[in-house]
């Protein structure tokens, strides 16, 4: 075999259906923490936790934007949070002050 074809029969063979893929990635610690806890409650490998969870993300259906209890969109399309309760104006902390003196 040439080299080329070499590098082509050994790709062919790394990268199947069959086999993992090996691969370096960066988590950030609280995704890290997560996974690795995962892993140890399932006793399972962490790169298995790491691929169980992006399959069962993908799997997951996605909400539309309405479902969330805490954003919403503004009169400009931003994304804000919702409001909790009524809103506390400063003229009515200065009114509710007032009726505490007095």
């Amino acid at each position: 075999m040439h080299r080329r074809e070499l590098f082509a029969h050994t790709l062919g063979a790394v990268h199947n259906n069959d086999m993992r893929t090996r691969a370096n990635i960066n988590l950030d610690n609280d995704a890290y923490s997560a996974a690795t806890a995962f892993a140890a409650a399932r006793g399972i490998a962490l790169g298995a936790a790491v691929s169980e969870l992006i399959r069962r993300a993908e799997q997951a259906p996605e909400l539309p934007l309405s479902a969330s209890l805490k954003l919403k969109r503004d009169q400009h399309g931003m994304l804000v949070v919702k409001a909790a309760g009524p809103v506390i104006t400063s003229e009515r902390v200065r009114e509710e002050s007032e009726d505490d003196l007095g």
